[in-house]
């Protein structure tokens, strides 16, 4: 991974999908790391099925962490 990205969630595909769609409209290109998928496709299976992990640059973290605040809140709630 490049280093310029910095690791801001891992949880389910669906969570994931909705803060990637929701950091899209703010303009933020985020990337989604599925070691499900790696494991799988490496003949290994998967320690955790289902959970990803969502990177975005760190140039960009401060516009994304509250979007990723926001929807873990309504979540909780």
């Amino acid at each position: 991974m490049d280093s310029n990205y910095i690791k801001i969630f891992t949880g389910s595909f669906i969570i994931v999908q909705h803060m990637t769609d929701n950091l899209k409209e703010i303009g933020i290109n985020s990337v989604i790391k599925d070691e499900t998928e790696s494991a799988r496709l490496a003949g290994f299976g998967p320690s955790i099925p289902g959970l990803q992990e969502l990177y975005v640059n760190k140039d960009e973290l401060d516009k994304a962490i509250p979007i990723v605040e926001k929807i873990i809140a309504s979540i909780k709630d």
